[in-house]
């Protein structure tokens, strides 16, 4: 038998799951839920609750929405005929903080056969989809620089070549395996300055 409790055991190993946490992390977070008045562990666990019951994807970009349409789809003022690709809904709120005004499509995720993660396993149907339906001129591809990102911005310029007259990449202002969420406003804005075609 463990030192701690089972119950105590089981939520420290369900919050090592999440990204970013490590055992001394979930430990002290377990603890402070613990220590808390019951009101807050409560609240907690509806507001997750909730976040998986009322949370959907925009029928149009694959960002999570409570709508069948997103804000940012549903915004008249944005430049219709520019979308970015990005890999997660995280990277379009770093964008949006850098005042990107055209539209997005999230793909939530990579390419990544070690993981599983093949084309199917994307959003790329959709993506393809919209190209061909929209009046789009231009597709910049806004996957992370690591090898991962690049082959899905490679197979991305592959697939919509035929269909959108302009495919860029962001460029290189982002350094080689860093996360687009982590990047600062500047990074973000010279990335979608310097963009160049595939």
């Amino acid at each position: 038998m463990g030192l701690l409790p089972r119950q105590i055991q089981r939520v420290i190993e369900e919050l090592e799951k999440l990204p970013g946490i490590g055992p001394k992390s979930a430990e002290r977070l377990t603890f402070h839920l613990l220590q808390s008045s019951r009101s807050s562990p409560e609240s907690l666990g509806r507001a997750l609750l909730d976040l998986k019951s009322d949370i959907r994807l925009c029928k149009t970009c694959q960002m999570v929405t409570l709508q069948e349409e997103c804000a940012i789809c549903s915004d008249a003022s944005r430049d219709c005929t520019m979308i970015l690709v990005v890999e997660s809904p995280l990277d379009v709120l770093a964008f949006e903080k850098a005042l990107y005004k055209g539209l997005y499509h999230v793909l939530h995720g990579v390419l990544s056969p070690i993981d599983g993660m093949g084309p199917e396993q994307l959003k790329l149907k959709e993506l393809l989809d919209r190209a061909r339906r929209e009046k789009i001129k231009e597709v910049i591809i806004a996957t992370n620089p690591d090898v991962e990102g690049e082959a899905t911005a490679h197979y991305l310029s592959e697939k919509l070549r035929e269909v959108v007259p302009k495919i860029t990449r962001l460029a290189q202002g982002l350094p080689r395996g860093a996360d687009i969420e982590f990047a600062d406003q500047v990074t973000l804005r010279e990335a979608l300055a310097g963009r160049r075609a595939l």
